[in-house]
């Protein structure tokens, strides 16, 4: 067993000094999986921190927020440091909740690698499916953890085949448990062929032969582990080709190498709770999870054209933000170093914003405490103090080699609620409360009602806004009254018009304005992005210059903030300029830009639309006894059941849902099953709503 160095050594920057001991890795799970307390426990092996934490005592060093301990869930992602085998492994524990999934994105852009956490009794749920397709977008190599093996009903084969079946990759599982549910009591290391057996209370394990009851059953697992890699190596392939087995060395080395390239996603299994199985997941995030150096160059832009930064100390620097946090002590700036070196006092560019802040202090964090350290460079993720502008997704870099990296996306929000201070006096102190909210959280937006002059604060979920509002009138003190939730609704082309003509002519002494266009306007195709807009020209001979063209352009996206059926933004169009006409003094990209705008608006008014509302999938999970109740809520919520399944004495439901409808459901749901029902919900997109429901929508209720 590899050991952990002392807690003296974690904490210096020297000892993990060549980037290829270096791990950037995220723990990625669906809620209540049980990642917190993986996290905890790597921590508390490595030596990090010297007492365990428990999720249920709040307890935890990564759930350090008063709001995470008080709700038993991850909310904010918390970065951690530790050193495992001489490696120096920086972690980040995501949320699993679907209304914090933008945390989970902007943590994944800066990740090297991951380890996805399944509960061995549910498998693979709603949003572990939806953190695996954030870590595909990004491309980052996960090895899997089956965790909770001592629940009854925990099953390692089904928890297996959910991964193969839902997130269709190819699991590749090394290790057999020992014992069944409460019987479960180590593992068999099908790459080494040894037992890992863990005792009672014991911190660590013993390491022993497999025992002769499994010892069968572990050949033929073996057997087929090394069918499956060679199946997809082609040295390993060769091996097994030449000696009808796999070496252990040629094993492994596969295995890295399927890990990184994605082919292959290595399985391991355990109880974090009761302190099994973690010690060789830290070993194999030490064996097959990618350094910085076995990753890509990181790529920008310079001056529209594209550079790659390797990552090297001796580079320029450039990192990404990725987290914004104010705290009592100071604004805290979390970074991720893709290039270069940083120390104290040094001067970097904001790139998007040509603003140069200075770097105060530099610290090592850990979760809501940190060291101070002396430089970071390339490899490293570190929090800097003394930047006071610079916004999550934003490129810092040396000034002399400019370079903008891609941020990470911010998804749309669909939630919106009015909020405003009980006392008018408050009213300035919870506008500034707001805009630190925002600027903490992108996916979070404010903005003023134009018709009632209300604020509305809008995010990804109802759990999402609580959050917030929660934070302020904790951290200021202030009482604040919120109104009812309200969702953001759409409007898109049934069908669309042609050959719609409009004149914008203006002359009031001076040089005037003068724009001619033609446009169809017609529904996105199947086959482009949903909720797109398209635009295109099939202007010819040169009757309208290419940068009207693209004034014209400008001016149908500035149409589609405002929809004609309740002033909500309008998705899911193509627009093709057919014709036009210039004035050889008053033509302008203006008088163009406005033409566009106002012919868009003319052209929506004359296409038969419809209203958008947002569904979800929810994931419902019910004593048997209260299934008919639950299905009858859920058709009267216009809900449609699209599967079930038996668990356990227990039902699990799956039906696409109205977000609108989903308001106040955790009541309803803990009324009609005696607090034995749960559910969880994945944003699917967006449907049309009824007329019924088009008719009722306030042309406030939509997030802009």
């Amino acid at each position: 067993m590899r050991t952990p160095l002392s807690p003296h050594v974690t904490s210096t920057s020297t000892t993990t000094g060549a980037l290829n001991r270096v791990r950037n890795l995220g723990i990625l799970a669906h809620v209540d999986a049980g990642k917190t307390t993986v996290t905890e426990r790597m921590l508390y092996l490595t030596g990090a921190v010297h007492k365990r934490g428990e999720v249920h005592d709040g307890t935890t060093v990564t759930d350090f927020d008063a709001q995470e301990r008080d709700r038993g869930i991850t909310i904010f992602a918390a970065a951690v440091s530790c050193v495992w085998d001489d490696h120096r492994i920086n972690l980040i524990d995501t949320p699993g909740h679907v209304d914090f999934s933008d945390e989970v994105e902007r943590s994944l852009r800066v990740l090297d690698g991951a380890i996805a956490v399944f509960d061995a009794v549910a498998g693979v749920e709603p949003q572990s499916e939806t953190v695996w397709r954030q870590a595909d977008r990004h491309g980052v190599p996960r090895i899997a953890f089956v965790n909770k093996l001592d629940r009854a009903g925990a099953d390692l084969d089904l928890a297996v085949a959910s991964i193969r079946d839902r997130l269709h990759t190819v699991p590749l599982v090394v290790q057999l448990p020992i014992g069944r549910e409460d019987a479960f009591t180590g593992v068999v290391d099908l790459v080494r062929m040894r037992a890992l057996v863990w005792a009672a209370g014991a911190d660590t394990y013993a390491e022993g032969p497999v025992p002769e009851a499994l010892a069968a059953e572990a050949r033929l697992r073996r057997r087929a582990l090394e069918e499956a890699v060679a199946e997809l190596h082609p040295a390993a392939l060769e091996e097994f080709c030449a000696e009808e087995s796999l070496g252990e060395d040629t094993l492994t080395a596969a295995l890295r190498d399927l890990t990184r390239t994605g082919e292959g996603v290595v399985v391991l299994c355990g109880s974090a709770y009761r302190d099994r199985g973690t010690e060789p997941l830290l070993d194999a995030v030490v064996s097959y999870l990618p350094s910085p150096l076995d990753v890509p160059p990181v790529r920008g832009t310079l001056d529209g054209a594209e550079q790659e930064r390797a990552a090297d100390p001796a580079e320029p620097f450039a990192a990404l933000v990725f987290k914004v946090n104010s705290t009592a002590t100071g604004r805290l700036t979390y970074l991720r170093v893709y290039a270069g070196t940083i120390g104290k006092g040094d001067t970097v560019l904001d790139v998007a914003a040509r603003r140069t802040e200075r770097v105060g202090r530099i610290l090592r964090v850990q979760a809501d405490r940190n060291s101070e350290v002396d430089s970071a460079r390339a490899g490293d993720i570190v929090a800097v103090v003394g930047v006071k502008e610079a916004r999550a997704g934003a490129t810092l870099c040396a000034p002399s080699a400019p370079l903008l990296l891609e941020p990470p996306t911010v998804a749309d929000p669909v939630v919106s609620v009015a909020v405003e201070a009980r006392r008018s006096l408050d009213t300035d102190r919870l506008a500034s409360a707001l805009a630190r909210l925002v600027e903490e959280d992108p996916s979070l937006t404010v903005r003023s009602d134009a018709e009632t002059g209300q604020t509305v604060l809008s995010g990804l979920g109802e759990l999402h806004l609580e959050v917030a509002v929660e934070k302020i009138r904790r951290a200021q003190g202030l009482e604040i009254v919120v109104g009812r939730p309200q969702v953001a609704y759409r409007e898109t082309v049934l069908r669309g018009v042609s050959g719609l003509v409009y004149r914008h002519v203006k002359q009031d002494g001076g040089a005037g304005q003068f724009a001619h266009v033609v446009l169809d306007v017609e529904p996105a195709g199947a086959g482009e992005e949903d909720g797109a807009f398209v635009f295109s020209s099939t202007v010819t001979g040169g009757r309208v210059p290419q940068e009207y063209v693209r004034a014209v352009e400008a001016g149908c996206r500035d149409a589609l903030a405002d929809g004609p059926l309740g002033g909500h933004p309008v998705t899911g169009l193509r627009v093709t300029l057919t014709d036009g006409a210039t004035h050889s003094k008053d033509s302008s990209e203006m008088a163009f830009r406005t033409a566009g705008r106002f012919a868009l608006r003319a052209a929506l008014r004359a296409c038969a639309m419809t209203l958008l509302e947002p569904v979800v999938e929810v994931t419902v999970t019910v004593p048997d006894s209260a299934v008919g109740g639950v299905l009858g809520d859920l058709a009267a919520r216009r809900g449609r059941v699209s599967g079930s399944a038996a668990r356990a004495g227990t039902a699990v439901l799956t039906a696409t849902v109205p977000l609108a409808e989903l308001f106040g459901y955790a009541t309803r749901l803990r009324g009609r099953t005696q607090g034995r029902g749960t559910f969880t919900a994945r944003p699917t997109g967006y449907a049309p709503a009824p007329p019924a429901v088009a008719a009722g929508t306030p042309a406030g209720s939509t997030t802009r």
